[in-house]
């Protein structure tokens, strides 16, 4: 019955619209009166021993849909309002919807914009999203993280400046009863700069304050109190391309100081041959704690990060881990394939390593061994035309020596087909 219902609501969902709620207008632009928009995805997945077989087996699959609409209204060139519903269902998963897959119905966006010159006051439930999305997103899975949240945002000729302050909303089954998340916090400046000038690069800079009620690591628990800065240096789409950032955070959580950082790094090569193939190498490393019994913790928090952080397997999260990741991209018309070999291993031996969301997710405790293993995968995405996309990929992750040394060992395997529609 709940397969019929999601195919009825994607039936009945084709006849409205989503798209992502618009950035603020830079000055001088001008006002609309009216905007609308709609998405419908329909998506097929399916794993076989998730999280390397903690997770019930699965070997028929299950089916996501997301429906999004939108509507917009300019009250003059200073004040606009915005709203946007979200409806996510799952459909056959073994052990039932996990926490980015089901939320009924509910409210994703709904804030106004004061323009004052340069500057714009966003206030009301807002995605957040910064720079690639490594800190900070809107988590792109079925179900989209929102933010009750002030904002404002500075225009100059060169830089663009986010100032903002908020709570995440809840992700909850119902319909209309997500609520603003008392137990996180986060707030910041974040400010990027165009490409060009002396250094030639886009160049982003931040600071992101952080607390969490709850928290717990692999050596310790608490409220945690985190302060990030960081620096991220970008170039524009060109032959050669190049995305690094480096992090460093302080902080505390429990009775122990937090002492962590990140580095990452995006490069690629664009030949000019047929099939326009790209070859890339991503490489990151995050720090882990290194003493159990010291009061300092060194394990990273990436806080809010995208969904598909290292592809859509996504078993672990980037804390306390080094990883390598040689990709192959090939276009031909609308259609990208891409291929790729990520190798993932602990940084630390005194820590473990965590789910996305940053929570524990194997121990250290009686382990030795870091290599926690290899991810092949395969991917295409088929640009029908500007309204349509269609995305298939299949992935696995191999139990590496230290998930043999933790618990379930069964490598886990990935396919994942999707539609989109938006208009």
């Amino acid at each position: 019955m709940r397969m019929l219902g999601l195919l009825a609501m994607l039936a009945l969902s084709s006849t409205i619209a989503l798209a992502q709620a618009p950035e603020p207008a830079a000055p001088g632009a001008t006002p609309a009166s009216w905007s609308f928009g709609g998405e419908v995805r329909l998506q097929y997945e399916r794993f076989t021993y998730e999280e390397w077989g903690k997770e019930p087996d699965d070997r028929s699959g299950y089916f996501l849909q997301r429906v999004m609409v939108r509507a917009g209204r300019t009250l003059g060139s200073h004040a606009a309002a915005h709203v946007e519903l979200k409806s996510a269902v799952e459909a056959g998963r073994v052990g039932g919807p996990r926490l980015p897959d089901e939320d009924r119905l509910d409210l994703h966006q709904g804030y106004v914009d004061l323009r004052a010159g340069a500057a714009t006051l966003r206030a009301g439930r807002q995605e957040l999203q910064f720079g690639s999305a490594r800190l900070v997103s809107m988590r792109d899975l079925n179900v989209r993280q929102s933010f009750d949240a002030a904002r404002v945002i500075m225009f100059s000729r060169s830089w663009r400046v986010d100032a903002f302050a908020g709570r995440p909303a809840t992700t909850r089954v119902g319909a209309i009863d997500d609520v603003t998340d008392h137990a996180r916090s986060l707030w910041g400046v974040y400010g990027v700069r165009k490409p060009g000038g002396a250094i030639g690069a886009g160049l982003d800079v931040y600071y992101l304050g952080y607390r969490r009620r709850g928290a717990r690591f692999d050596s310790v628990a608490g409220l945690e109190q985190r302060h990030t800065v960081g620096i991220r240096l970008w170039g524009p789409p060109a032959a050669v391309d190049y995305n690094v950032e480096a992090v460093g955070q302080w902080g505390t959580v429990g009775e122990s100081r937090i002492r962590a950082w990140t580095i990452a790094s995006d490069t690629g090569y664009q030949f000019t041959s047929a099939l326009r193939p790209r070859v890339s190498l991503r490489a990151d490393v995050t720090s882990g704690d290194r003493n159990r019994d010291d009061r300092t913790l060194g394990t990273f928090n990436a806080m809010f990060p995208r969904g598909a952080y290292f592809g859509y397997i996504a078993s672990a999260g980037p804390a306390n881990h080094i990883d390598l990741n040689p990709q192959v991209a090939l276009q031909k018309g609308p259609v990208v394939a891409t291929a790729g070999w990520l190798v993932f291993w602990r940084n630390e031996r005194a820590d473990g390593i965590y789910t996305m969301g940053s929570q524990l997710l194997r121990s250290a405790v009686g382990t030795h061994s870091l290599l926690v293993g290899h991810s092949p995968g395969v991917g295409a995405t088929w640009q029908v035309n500007p309204r349509l996309t269609v995305i298939g990929h299949a992935s696995v992750f191999t139990a590496g020596p230290f998930i043999r040394e933790t618990g379930s060992t069964d490598d886990s395997t990935f396919l994942r087909a999707s539609v989109t529609y938006r208009f």
